[in-house]
This record gives C-alpha cells, sequence and structure tokens, in this order.
C-alpha cells in the first residue's frame, strides 16, 4: 500500500463528521495525515492545528470546507503544491478548481471515504 501524505482541510473532533471519519479511514489505511480545523484537538492519534503549517510533500488535499471558507486556504494549498485536491460533497467550488489545474494540481471531485472504500484513494 502507498502511504499518501495527506492534508485534512476542515478537521474536527466531533465523530460524527465526515472530516473526522475520514482521517480514521486515513489512519487505517496507512497514510500519513496531517490536519487543519477551526479547533484544536486530537484524532485518531493526528493532532489538529488552528493554523496553516508548513507543508512538505503533501500528495493529496482532501477538503471539509465550504467554497466561501475555502478562499483562505487558496495560495496555502497552491503553495503546498499537492498532486491533487479532493472537494468531497458539499465543498464543490468551481473557481478554484480553476485556480488549482492553472498551478498543475490535480481537481478530483469525490468522496474520501467512497475512494478509500473502494480502493480508489
Amino acid at each position: 500500500m502507498k502511504n499518501k501524505k495527506t492534508l485534512v482541510l476542515g478537521a474536527t473532533t466531533k465523530p460524527e463528521r465526515y472530516a473526522n471519519i475520514a482521517i480514521h479511514k486515513l489512519v487505517e489505511n496507512g497514510h500519513s495525515v496531517l490536519a487543519i480545523g477551526q479547533n484544536a484537538g486530537e484524532v485518531a492519534g493526528v493532532k489538529i492545528h488552528t493554523k496553516s503549517i508548513p507543508l512538505k510533500n503533501i500528495v493529496t488535499v482532501t477538503l471539509y470546507l465550504n467554497p466561501t471558507r475555502q478562499r483562505d486556504y487558496y495560495n496555502y494549498i497552491i503553495q503546498t503544491k499537492p498532486k491533487r485536491v479532493i472537494f468531497n460533497p458539499g465543498t464543490e467550488n468551481p473557481e478554484f478548481y480553476q485556480l488549482l489545474r492553472s498551478n498543475g494540481i490535480a481537481v478530483e471531485v469525490a468522496c474520501t471515504l467512497v475512494l478509500l472504500a473502494t480502493n480508489q484513494y
């Protein structure tokens, strides 16, 4: 299994939220995970940071932020140079797709949990 270093943006300690479930599943599947959310905390041994942190070698950014909240992270994500950004249901953002693609970053409109469950992650 390939370890795809992943940033979960919109992370939360609330167990019923998809971002939280995704962190658990990513860790279970052997991926190294970094997390940024509104509130500090820890999920599945992953520390949730509340501010942008320096990132290196991120393969995937998986978004759990609505399009309005994504704007604060446009430059941050582009500067991180991930291979792809996954827009989970409810995070679709055509404006951001264009920015990412023009910077050579793949856009995937999909569900991280489905991708993991079907071995397409």
